[in-house]
């Protein structure tokens, strides 16, 4: 996918597969993969990584079908834009599979995964996001009682993000796969680099996590309830960071 090989000149889409993959990506890495490994171990234990491993592997199957759903049942409108998710493969999948009987059915839950959408998308992703970047800035650069940890601060801050986040958004998926394809692959070497370091500065300590790891995945004693507690607190991060299952990622159909 990152050489072009599976691109096909004329085909429908908007974006090539590895455009795709970015956009995809660029709402995972970091959000779920840094602050919220770091909340689930905090609420959960070590062992709610356990279950954030686990929730991946079976997350892949998941993915997977939504993402295949959306492509076969996406719309590729006259003007070559492309009009994809649940919203959309949720009606025609039922009607397909059920006739009429599935059509009202699909209707309602279309409109739901909409909304849902939606409201992650505005709470569950941007503000979170944004909340998360302003307190690192206060925690490196500002202080609570600097300039930038003051309310005015705060409020500059969120302008300026939703501003630059704008002017990305307005120019629709194209803008956006454009925006990602370049600055997702530094980010994700960063994240991998950084991730190395850490692991080889506590190397000794890498078997000790481990064990710590599976024996709090099934310690009844453990943090937040014992094992219902860390898979419950594993499995939300986990489908936090790689969105399996919540639809966010279909609608980014490549060519």
């Amino acid at each position: 996918m990152v050489r072009g090989k599976y691109d096909e000149r004329g085909s429908a889409g908007e974006v090539n597969h590895f455009q795709a993959l970015t956009a995809a990506v660029s709402g995972t890495v970091g959000l779920g993969n840094i602050a919220g490994v770091a909340v689930a171990v905090s609420i959960g234990g070590p062992g709610a990584t356990f279950w954030m491993i686990l929730c991946g592997l079976l997350g892949m199957a998941t993915k997977f079908v939504e993402v295949t759903l959306g492509v076969k049942y996406r719309e590729v409108h006259a003007d070559g834009t492309v009009s994809g998710g649940p919203m959309h493969y949720l009606p025609k999948g039922l009607v397909d599979r059920f006739g009429k009987n599935g059509k009202t059915l699909g209707k309602v839950l279309a409109v739901l995964a909409s909304f849902m959408i939606l409201f992650f998308g505005l709470f569950g992703g941007n503000l979170f996001q944004v909340n998360q970047s302003y307190a690192q800035l206060v925690s490196v650069a500002g202080g609570e009682d600097g300039a930038i940890g003051s309310s005015s601060g705060a409020l500059f801050f969120g302008i300026l993000i939703a501003a630059l986040v704008g002017i990305v958004l307005l120019g629709g998926i194209r803008s956006i796969a454009n925006v990602t394809s370049r600055l997702v692959p530094a980010m994700a070497g960063i994240y991998i680099a950084a991730c190395l370091v850490v692991i080889l500065v506590n190397v000794t300590a890498v078997p000790d996590a481990v064990v710590t790891i599976v024996e709090g995945a099934f310690n009844p004693e453990g943090v937040a309830g014992g094992v219902l507690g860390a898979l419950i607190i594993g499995f939300k991060r986990a489908a936090f960071s790689n969105e399996a299952g919540l639809g966010s990622a279909r609608s980014r159909t490549p060519r």
